[in-house]
């Protein structure tokens, strides 16, 4: 089936929690239909090259390209240590920057030592696992160091803890009992950064950020926060997103909050972006999972935008 849009410029591969393969990844885009692609692993640069087999290497715009597909890279950066699911898209930038490096050694460690005490945590709720339970991840194992929280949520429920990754998620956020707070860099910080690395900041999934928002000592509304990173810099945030697939747990429907954003910051010279969030998760047994091209922008939108125009390969 063809995607519902062009465009979509926010998906995952298994370089962080999605289960494609970057070449998987931008292949099944061709089969779909997409003709502009962002890769947007959590907190790890892009791939400049990719392995064909055989030996053979090739940067992967390029094959991208190759095969039909305009590939834009980038990072999808967690922030705020305090706020859930401030998740800053950025496209575009010098990979190469020191940035990056103090970066990933800075979430590695955070994670891993956040994660761990989770793990216990939920031990002494009655939920016996094991790290390295977490390190085998259904069957596609990982290294520690690219061990993601969603990987902890999949294993609660094949476990039979939860009915879904997506019920997991809400009970770690929700529950004292199992709270750990992962140290995360500061939002307006990693705007100002990857600015000076010529890149573009979008805000995705801004209505999974729970309210009231506890920012610096002050307590805020969403939209209140919001404003704070459009003064920082900001230069997109995502409409059409997945929030009907993923652990919202609002009342608006996703086209009600892609109307509401629209009507909100379209006329404030923000790029108003669209991304499915994809993670290959039918993979792992996920019934009705995120598809590239579900949500996302047409070409047309895409090449209203000068920032984004410029980055293409």
């Amino acid at each position: 089936m063809l995607a519902n849009y062009e465009c979509d410029l926010h998906g995952h591969t298994n370089r962080s929690d999605g289960n494609d393969s970057p070449v998987e990844y931008i292949r099944h885009a061709v089969h779909r239909g997409v003709k502009i692609l962002a890769i947007t692993d959590h907190d790890i640069v892009p791939p400049e090259m990719i392995e064909l087999g055989g030996g053979k290497r090739q940067e992967i715009t390029a094959y991208a390209k190759g095969i039909g597909v305009e590939l834009l890279r980038g990072i999808e950066i967690s922030c705020e240590t305090y706020i859930d699911d401030v998740h800053l898209v950025c496209l575009g930038c010098d990979w190469n920057a020191p940035y990056f490096k103090e970066l990933d050694e800075f979430t590695i460690n955070s994670k891993v030592n956040s994660y761990r005490k989770l793990i216990d945590l939920l031990n002494e709720q009655g939920m016996e696992m094991t790290w390295e339970e977490v390190l085998q991840n259904n069957g596609y194992p990982v290294q520690e160091q690219f061990v993601q929280k969603k990987m902890i949520f999949e294993l609660m429920a094949r476990k039979g803890y939860m009915e879904s990754w997506k019920e997991a998620k809400l009970y770690v956020k929700n529950s004292k009992e199992v709270s750990v707070k992962r140290e995360k860099p500061d939002a307006v910080s990693v705007i100002k950064e990857i600015h000076k690395l010529g890149g573009i900041i979008i805000l995705a999934h801004p209505y999974l950020i729970s309210e009231p928002v506890s920012y610096k000592g002050k307590e805020m509304s969403r939209q209140e926060f919001i404003e704070v990173l459009i003064e920082a810099g900001l230069d997109g945030i995502e409409a059409s997103y997945t929030y009907d697939k993923t652990s919202y747990g609002g009342t608006m429907t996703k086209d009600e909050i892609k109307k509401e954003v629209i009507e909100r910051y379209a006329g404030r010279g923000l790029i108003i972006s669209g991304g499915s969030d994809y993670h290959a998760d039918g993979k792992k047994g996920v019934k009705n999972p995120r598809e590239i091209g579900e949500c996302g922008i047409t070409r047309e939108d895409f090449m209203k935008y000068e920032k984004l125009v410029r980055i293409l390969p």
